[in-house]
């Protein structure tokens, strides 16, 4: 049974449900495991927070593979809260694409999924993540598929 989770700022409407859909762990087991924070989440919008300590490659650097899972994790959660709107709460990544700008070796990585199509079948997020200093690291955009029940 999923936990509420207080760090997380509700724009949609409060419902068990959506708290339920969400959880206290927004980005399940490997979410937990990266230290992915949730601090707002809206159908439109959704920002979240991930340390680079944890999360990086060999050279230290943080791994493009976890900027796509705080990437992917942002714009999952976003469709989500939309297919509870359309009836179909159940969101199935299709497409992610990343683009790594920025080398980034400490601090956090905050991320801001915003919405560029919401439609009744797809959903199609943008997400921008930048470094501490606020410059932008990487840019991935994530497409899903909205699944009923």
């Amino acid at each position: 049974m999923p936990r509420s989770n207080p760090r997380v700022t509700w724009l949609v409407v409060d419902t068990a449900a959506n708290r339920a859909m969400i959880g206290a762990s927004p980005g399940g087991v490997l979410g937990e495991r990266m230290g992915i924070q949730v601090t707002e989440a809206s159908p439109e919008r959704v920002i979240g927070t991930m340390p680079v300590e944890g999360n990086t490659q060999p050279y230290g650097l943080l791994h493009g593979g976890a900027s796509c899972v705080l990437a992917e994790t942002l714009g999952s959660i976003g469709a989500t809260l939309h297919g509870a709107t359309v009836d179909r709460p159940f969101p199935v990544g299709v497409d992610l694409n990343a683009t790594h700008h920025k080398a980034v070796r400490g601090g956090t990585v905050t991320g801001v999924a915003t919405a560029v199509h919401r439609g009744r079948t797809m959903a199609t997020y943008e997400i921008v993540l930048s470094d501490s200093a606020g410059e932008r690291v990487c840019t991935a955009r994530l497409t899903c598929l909205l699944r009923s029940a």
